[in-house]
């Protein structure tokens, strides 16, 4: 092992008991101690990977295929046939055993692009994705690929988190997962630090989930059909912080990151929007379900669905843990098992052991577990990308009556066809024929000083152009009116019914225009109290109009009402949540419609 650096950083404390205040600089001083630590590489032969590898009684370890250089994410095609990307090198490979002795026969590239990380499988097609671009490609008969199409070729910049992953959820929709460009930062683009929703096409995609870090490992329950993901925890916190996090992933939740992490502690680095405290975010952000050791690095995430592990093996989840290099004591090399109950996690507990050995000299390390598939006949694959190699775990122990996952689970009915979590879908109609004054009286006055109503919006306040929310004025609020919703919707789209570009509310009843180009924060300091909530897109504030090259304009509904009340919602609330919290409490509604085209790209 060998000691690299160790670090003193000044800080605020990160006692949980001091942590409760709003801002970062109503902590104490202290002082944060982080470490670099990097233990030796060991040499893997057969004999000492079996011999020093520790797995439950009833398991075994072989070698599927080694001198692999640099093997990341595996994925198991319908026919049985392996791939495996190597980051390193840019490439896919083609891993297929043709003898059935359990070990890897063809070892062959099949695509190859510069950062190729993540590749999923789905009905004769593989999914790619690289730090900016998702390929599809038909898997033949052979197990080779197809000319590479590209779907998408403008993911955010990928900063120090390039290794991006994908998958099809049960919905038949394409996630991506996008990471932070750093450690812990104000994002300028709101798709980092995400997964993302898109779909099978490339055509649309929006952001599902945010406030994650690095949320590389993630699938579904196989009897729930929930999203679950380990995600990344901040660095040079300390060795002791903060956890790596099993999360729920549902739609339209955020994570915490940058400004909270583990069991709602607050980062001392980093603070919210201006005027969100710590504790507002904290309360606006979903908690972990469980957590993890520091810097373990959680990579590829299984469902064991197969039928060789012992029963309860089924509906738990596989982890590999690649390992620390921010931590004195080296945490992680190793693949745990997330035990559920009743399809819910209760802990963590180890599988495959031994990667880390400690001696006379210190620390060594026999693997990084990056990868895990299991394969057609039950087996686990796991990848190791520091030593090229992929093992191949099979049970042999005592055999029990087949069972499924729903016998496993207590009868529980199979996956349903969407994630759980996901949310009401929005209503399809335009939100002023969803709500209705409580009076009817006469209808707020909506006008822009840049178009007339029914006429072009400009460019600028499309995506094409600035992504500028357009500058807006209403009169004509009656009596009583105590705040202001103002929604942008396109009832034209073929996406969405409607695509909502702007939700924004608790607007103050003083407050009777918005200048053009106001921020994308949750919450504005002028006018000071505004929050916006997540467009269509998935983010939050005004996203620029963006219908389709090629068709005929569509039309942009700007819905202002006048409310009784402030909403009690969070900032960042999704359309629906709006929408629902106005009713019986609108006192007079009015539009402004522009029409948009792009008739060229």
């Amino acid at each position: 092992m060998r000691l690299v650096a160790a670090f003193i950083l000044s800080g605020a404390l990160l006692t949980p008991a001091l942590a409760i205040e709003g801002k970062a600089d109503q902590y104490s001083n202290a002082r944060i101690e982080g470490h670099v630590v990097e233990p030796r590489k060991l040499e893997v032969t057969e004999g000492r990977a079996k011999d020093m590898l520790k797995l439950p009684q009833g398991f075994s370890v072989s070698v599927f295929a080694d001198n692999l250089i640099n093997p990341r994410w595996i994925a198991v095609g319908e026919d049985g046939t392996v791939y495996a990307s190597r980051r390193n090198i840019g490439d896919i490979l083609m891993l297929r055993d043709e003898n059935g002795d359990g070990k890897a026969d063809v070892v062959k590239t099949v695509a190859s692009r510069s950062d190729m990380h993540g590749i999923t499988i789905h009905q004769g097609k593989a999914y790619m994705v690289t730090a900016k671009d998702v390929y599809v490609a038909d898997v033949k008969a052979d197990g080779t690929l197809s000319d590479l199409r590209r779907i998408i070729n403008d993911l955010p910049e990928a900063g120090q988190h390039k290794n991006r992953t994908l998958a099809v959820g049960p919905d038949g929709m394409l996630y991506i997962q996008v990471a932070s460009t750093c450690n812990a930062c104000d994002e300028s683009n709101p798709e980092n630090a995400t997964i993302l929703q898109a779909s099978l096409d490339g055509k649309t995609r929006r952001i599902f989930a945010s406030g994650l870090r690095n949320t590389i490992g993630f699938a579904w329950h196989p009897v729930t059909g929930a999203l679950y993901g380990m995600d990344h925890g901040i660095d040079w916190l300390g060795d002791q912080e903060h956890v790596e996090e099993l999360n729920l992933i549902q739609e339209g939740k955020q994570y915490g990151w940058p400004y909270i992490y583990g069991e709602g502690k607050f980062n001392p680095e980093d603070e919210p929007p201006e005027g969100i405290t710590l504790a507002q975010w904290r309360d606006w952000s979903e908690a972990p379900l469980l957590g993890y050791t520091p810097h373990a690095a959680p990579l590829q995430m299984v469902f064991y669905s197969g039928q060789q592990f012992p029963r309860e093996y089924q509906g738990d989840a596989l982890v590999a843990m690649r390992g620390s290099w921010n931590r004195r004591e080296p945490s992680g090399y190793e693949v745990v098992r997330v035990r559920f109950e009743d399809g819910k996690p209760v802990r963590f507990e180890p599988f495959m052991t031994g990667f880390l050995q400690k001696d006379e000299q210190g620390y060594g390390y026999l693997g990084r577990p990056v990868g895990l598939a299991v394969m057609r006949d039950g087996s686990l694959l796991v990848g190791d990308d520091s030593n090229g190699v992929i093992y191949r775990v099979t049970y042999t122990g005592p055999k029990e009556p087949e069972a499924t996952a729903a016998s496993a689970q207590g009868g529980t009915a199979p996956a349903p066809a969407t994630p759980v979590g996901k949310v009401s879908p929005p209503a399809s109609d335009l939100a002023i024929r969803l709500v209705e004054p409580k009076v009817q009286t006469a209808a707020l006055q909506v006008t822009s000083p840049k178009f007339q109503a029914n006429d072009a919006i400009p460019l600028t306040y499309s995506a094409y152009g600035d992504n500028a929310s357009p500058p807006i004025t209403w009169s004509g609020a009656p009596e009583g009116t105590k705040s202001f919703v103002v929604i942008v919707d396109d009832p034209d789209t073929e996406t969405a019914k409607p695509y909502t570009y702007w939700v924004a509310y608790n607007i103050p009843a003083t407050t009777t225009s918005l200048r053009e180009g106001l921020q994308t924060s949750p919450m504005l300091q002028d006018p000071k109290g505004l929050m916006q909530g997540r467009n269509t897109r998935g983010s939050v504030g005004y996203t620029g109009l963006k219908p389709p090259v090629g068709d005929p304009a569509h039309r942009y509904h700007i819905q202002v009402f006048a409310l009784d009340r402030n909403l009690d919602l969070r900032a960042g609330a999704m359309r629906a949540e709006v929408i629902e919290a106005m009713k019986d409490h609108v006192l007079a509604e009015g539009e402004l419609v522009g029409s948009f085209e792009r008739k060229q790209p």
